[in-house]
């Protein structure tokens, strides 16, 4: 099937599918592992709220893509990438950060339990990911110098020099009011699209990809987390709190520089649609049923704006 003749309707029902399996796997991984009952409620009810699960089918895509046979061996690595992106949404939402009181349709952690309960919630799902990924190795029989160097790839996305620090210059930015494009690229590519590049290297590196092949999942990557995020800050926009889960407009009402803020929302859906376009083109003449996916998936990204 060719990426062209994948519509959206046909890439929004496979990404469900996909991410119907990586949920089968979240709903039992934190059982079992000592955890208090509070602080297991917590980290389940974020866990579970749903989503695209975007960032475990990257893995298991580039995986696929690169040979990879059997992927419950990688599922739990693929599975992580959603503990910490989870982590980092009910850290956001927090007071101190977004102080947002909905996700996804639902009250916040921090609403649902109480600030120290949410805090410790984020902070069990981002330390127990890596116990995840690096049972991939110990138990799941894949060589163990894929899973080292593909969890660093991680952790180095979603530390101080991507995720966090993305966060932080977030945070810094929203008291300002001369946020330029260079400085709001940069910091998106830190915050959202150093973890979407990293989900699709590790997949990559988990199948024992060459280096040029794992420089394509990077190039896609890190395409399609830019298409991601401008596409999100048009829906802040133009969408509504049913449709999105979460407060319309928020971005405007706590002073966050956008991409529609500066470019208008015409330009954006422009700079979007060619971060897409350019996410396809790193993907080159791969023939293979995950390289029409992945050509989809990045189409149906700014699909949802149009």
């Amino acid at each position: 099937m060719s990426a062209e003749r994948l519509n959206v309707v046909d890439v929004k029902a496979e990404l469900k599918k996909r991410a119907a399996e990586v949920e089968a796997y979240l709903t039992d991984c934190l059982h079992g592992r000592n955890i208090p009952e509070r602080l297991l409620a917590s980290m389940q009810y974020s866990l579970m709220a749903g989503g695209k699960r975007l960032r475990p089918a990257l893995v298991l895509a580039f995986a696929r893509l690169h040979g990879a046979s059997c992927c419950c061996k990688i599922m739990p690595f693929a599975a992580s990438l959603e503990l910490i992106h989870t982590y980092s949404l009910i850290h956001d939402d927090l007071p101190a950060m977004d102080d947002d009181d909905l996700r996804r349709g639902k009250p916040s952690n921090h609403k649902q339990f109480d600030e120290a309960t949410a805090i410790l919630a984020g902070d069990g799902l981002l330390t127990d990911a890596f116990s995840f990924m690096l049972s991939c190795a110990s138990e799941g029989g894949v060589p163990a110098s894929r899973v080292v160097r593909a969890a660093q790839a991680v952790a180095s996305a979603a530390g101080s020099g991507g995720m966090v620090g993305g966060q932080a210059l977030d945070m810094e930015y929203t008291a300002r009011n001369d946020v330029n494009f260079e400085e709001l690229r940069a910091m998106h590519s830190m915050k959202t699209g150093a973890l979407i590049t990293a989900s699709c290297v590790a997949g990559a590196l988990l199948a024992g990809a060459e280096p040029p092949l794992a420089r394509c999942a990077r190039e896609y990557g890190r395409n399609l987390g830019a298409a991601f995020q401008i596409a999100d800050d048009i829906l802040d926009v133009v969408g509504d709190t049913a449709t999105m889960g979460k407060p319309a407009g928020s971005d405007e009402r706590q002073g966050k520089t956008t991409y529609p803020s500066l470019l208008g929302l015409e330009k954006s859906r422009d700079l979007a649609r060619s971060r897409a376009a350019a996410a396809v083109a790193a993907l080159g003449e791969l023939d293979h049923p995950e390289a029409d996916f992945l050509c989809a998936l990045a189409l149906y990204i700014v699909e949802r704006v149009n």
